[in-house]
């Protein structure tokens, strides 16, 4: 993920507050993610910042759930309220957290889309921003 536009640490949750957390380290840049896994879970595409491993802090009261999407890849949601938190690949360094649950404000931006070979008919990427048709370079 691009490191321009890290900003120090933050806080998020989920809808009913089950599920808070803390990043005691940056957050990267804003990507948005077109794949068709990302659109059925979200009912759109997403958007994500990604904090390393290590800085991330999860409290909840039992309603944190993991669903494995593909091997070695899991998707973090709230099983009371349902609200998607994070992704989280067992390979890479970062656990991704889905920009929406964050705390305003947040400072971030949207900096690259991806997946949009995936992208739903509906819609157009139309903000000039980097728009790649599978996934992103490792930073």
């Amino acid at each position: 993920m691009s490191e321009s536009g890290d900003r120090p640490a933050g806080t998020g949750g989920c809808l009913c507050g089950a599920v808070r957390y803390r990043v005691d380290g940056p957050l990267r840049s804003i990507i948005a993610c077109h794949c068709g896994q990302c659109r059925r879970m979200s009912g759109h595409h997403t958007a994500a910042t990604a904090a390393a491993r290590g800085d991330l802090e999860i409290y909840s009261s039992g309603a944190l759930a993991w669903y494995e999407s593909s091997p070695g890849v899991r998707r973090g949601f709230c099983q009371t309220c349902g609200s998607s938190l994070f992704w989280d690949n067992e390979t890479r360094d970062y656990v991704a957290i889905f920009a929406g649950s964050l705390d305003s404000p947040t400072g971030l931006k949207l900096v690259q889309h991806i997946h949009t070979a995936d992208k739903g008919d509906y819609y157009e990427i139309a903000d000039g921003l980097p728009a790649l048709p599978g996934w992103m370079a490792e930073a």
